[in-house]
């Protein structure tokens, strides 16, 4: 049984430091739903696509029947830390080698009744009822306050970013609520726009590298404040053009912010920040 998973809103600041908030890592990896009905286990992405015959060394564990868990599943590297290219590929293809692990941070329903309108702080009790960790399966550690410690770990070891919840926020099916908040650990970096996506709206990017450029992703979260003012000056710097793209002299320079680098040396998902 599908239930529509409670989104979290992104924020920059505040962390909270106090017990009224929970502390987690955010973990970089797909979203999936995990429901046993009937001793039978099924598997949805957030947008309620069934992917249960993606992955088979789940449909084995042992949890109870009437059971609907929320989590991420992962891959990680060989350093420990989720690795989200790896992730993809075992997502994509059966062939992949990549061993996932299910990390498991609230439940839905327990012993088949619906368990959204307890306390946040009382459903994680219920994990450790129902979720016995394994190299398969594992609940997401977390802490009451330390936003702001926590924040700081992450950010040297260069993961994601961390989630901070209300420690007594009801689960609210299918709505992006202020009651769960993720923080990103964004890095950021100077690039220049060298073309324009003719289809979608998107800005090829490149970043200066001993003087060349050396292509970097394309950029498609701009504010509509910049867009206007990209789309005021870049008539004068068409170079080139194909089916697919607008090529530009490199003129026009950005501070982007992005996830982190991909293995092709690529930006993920780049944000645009301001002109420089």
């Amino acid at each position: 049984m599908f239930i529509s998973p409670m989104l979290l809103h992104k924020t920059e600041q505040p962390f909270f430091d106090d017990e009224e908030f929970i502390t987690e890592l955010k973990l970089d990896g797909i979203r999936l739903i995990l429901s046993k009905f009937d001793n039978q286990i099924k598997l949805f992405t957030r947008h309620n696509n069934e992917v249960t015959m993606k992955f088979p060394e789940l449909l084995q564990l042992d949890i109870p029947s009437g059971t609907i868990l929320d989590g991420e599943i992962i891959v990680t590297d060989q350093q420990g830390k989720p690795d989200f290219e790896a992730m993809l590929q075992r997502f994509l293809s059966k062939k992949s080698e990549h061993t996932i692990q299910y990390c498991v941070f609230d439940v839905i329903y327990h012993n088949g009744q619906k368990v959204t309108h307890l306390p946040l702080h009382e459903r994680k009790e219920l994990l450790e009822e129902i979720v016995e960790d394994t190299n398969l399966i594992c609940k997401v550690k977390w802490m009451y306050g330390n936003g702001p410690a926590y924040f700081e770990l992450v950010k040297q070891q260069g993961l994601e970013g961390i989630v901070q919840k209300k420690a007594n926020s009801k689960y609210q099916i299918g709505k992006r609520s202020h009651d769960w908040l993720k923080v990103i650990n964004y890095q950021y970096t100077d690039a220049v726009i060298t073309g324009l996506r003719k289809d979608e709206f998107g800005l090829l990017l490149g970043i200066e590298e001993n003087n060349r450029i050396k292509p970097a992703g394309i950029m498609e979260f701009v504010t509509p404040a910049a867009r206007k003012q990209f789309y005021s000056q870049y008539q004068d710097l068409i170079v080139d053009e194909n089916k697919k793209f607008i090529y530009l002299d490199p003129k026009i320079k950005c501070k982007v912010k992005f996830r982190n680098y991909t293995k092709a040396g690529l930006l993920r998902i780049p944000s645009f920040v301001e002109y420089i």
